[in-house]
Order: C-alpha cells, then structure tokens, then sequence
C-alpha cells in the first residue's frame, strides 16, 4: 500500500497499464524527476510485482502486472463490500426498530 502512496508511481502505473514502454520514454513523462530517480521507482514497482520488467538489448521495457493489480484491487474491494455489507444491517436493523414503534 506504501508503494501506491507515492503519486509518482501511481503515474507510472498509468503510463505502463496499456503499453509497454522503455525506462527512457517513461522518464521522459517525468522532466523535473531524475532518470535515477525513475528508475528508482520503477524497481521498487517491480520489486513488489506491480509491474513487469523485460529486458530488449540494453532496453528494459515495462508493463503493468495486471493480475497483481487485480489481486491488489480484490484486498481493497473486500473493505468495501463489508462496509456496504454492515451499512445495509444497520439499515435493516433500524427500520425493523421504527416499524416496532
């Protein structure tokens, strides 16, 4: 959760989520961000399985890892569905209680 907290790195997600792009062209998207800087993020992308790296040449080209994603997306949605899950008890509860009055 910590990784997608950094605004940059939700933007590389963005970027990489349709395409494949190289480093460079993803750091491009970034000129007031260091190329090391990027590249920074986008290992720590990699290192917890958000996006996928491959290697063409000296290129390392990106992708978002979008089975991750969607795992991450079902964690995150469970919080949701059991919110709207207690809300539609209270609901419930409470109009059983005013039809009682």
């Amino acid at each position: 959760m910590r990784t997608l907290g950094e605004p940059k790195r939700c933007e590389i997600l963005r970027l990489v989520w349709v395409e494949e792009l190289p480093a460079t062209e993803i750091a491009d998207h970034f000129p007031s961000v260091t190329r090391s800087a990027i590249s920074q993020h986008l290992a720590v992308l990699r290192s917890v399985g958000l996006v996928n790296e491959r290697r063409e040449g000296t290129r390392r080209l990106y992708t978002a890892n979008h089975a991750e994603l969607a795992r991450l997306r079902s964690f995150l949605d469970s919080f949701w569905t059991s919110s709207l899950d207690r809300l539609r008890d209270l609901a419930e509860a409470d109009q059983r209680n005013q039809e009682r009055a």
